[in-house]
């Protein structure tokens, strides 16, 4: 009676972790959602409604798109539309959808040296930074972040790589901020990572431009294409798309904010 006892237990305890283990999905997404702080505001709350826990890797879009492009992920949550979209494409991913939006700033030095401070455009802001070889500090990881600053220096015709006031540094946002903040150099941020660090990281810095629409920054995510990868949990990795664009998961996305009260992360899911 107490072996037969014992089994049940063990066999109960089995089955539990392996009901556990099929609720987890892993989620490729950015430095930004996590740094921020987002996606510890919202997942407790997915995972509430569905029991799927998201366990999360955090790296730059370029690399958390590879991660699904291998497999090793079930969803991507990024933020550059035309790398999602040649993937979706590609075959990799399916059913990409937007999830929110913030934007792009241009953040340096209190003093700001060059005046950039009340300049309308990012591309006249890049061309002064290199007429007058000021630092900038660069990702230079091929996160969404990066891809955005490339494709601004492509538009000014100016190819900073190798310049003496360019400075690749291969980090998360967080990371390239503090090294800007301790250079008294410039860099491009997402706003979101700027209100959620700037005080945390007792950063002396300031927005010098903001506002122009190129700098206008989407998030999107999508589902690993089950068809490429057989043992991806994709009708999980559906329910975390569905509810991000749901009203509950827009709603949820809309009421983070920082502490002053600033929303982070605009929701625009469909």
């Amino acid at each position: 009676m107490k072996s037969l006892f014992v089994c049940l237990v063990i066999f109960l305890s089995l089955s539990a972790q392996i009901a556990f283990t099929e609720t987890r999905i892993r989620c490729a997404s950015t430095t930004s959602t996590q740094n921020s702080g987002l996606l510890d505001y919202i997942l407790p709350v997915f995972e509430k409604k569905t029991g799927i826990k998201v366990d999360v890797v955090a790296v730059g879009t370029g690399a958390a798109i590879e991660i699904g492009k291998r497999g090793d992920a079930d969803v991507v949550f990024v933020h550059a539309k035309e790398l999602e979209m040649k993937a979706v494409e590609e075959g990799y991913f399916v059913n990409r959808h937007d999830v929110m939006y913030n934007d792009f700033v241009i953040i340096g030095a209190q003093h700001d040296p060059i005046k950039m401070k009340g300049m309308k455009s990012a591309l006249a802001a890049f061309k002064k930074i290199a007429e007058n070889g000021a630092l900038f500090i660069s990702r230079g990881d091929k996160s969404g972040t990066h891809t955005k600053e490339l494709s601004l220096w492509k538009k000014t015709g100016i190819d900073p790589k190798g310049q003496k006031w360019y400075l690749e540094v291969g980090q998360g946002m967080e990371k390239t901020q503090r090294i800007a903040n301790e250079k008294r150099a410039s860099t491009l941020t997402d706003r979101g990572t700027w209100l959620a660090t700037k005080d945390k990281d007792k950063l002396e810095m300031i927005i010098v431009l903001e506002g122009d629409p190129t700098l206008f920054n989407q998030y999107g995510v999508m589902a690993v294409n089950p068809q490429k990868h057989k043992h991806v949990k994709y009708k999980e990795a559906m329910e975390f798309i569905n509810w991000l664009i749901s009203k509950e998961g827009r709603q949820v996305i809309g009421a983070f904010k920082d502490k002053n009260g600033n929303p982070l992360f605009m929701p625009n899911g469909r």
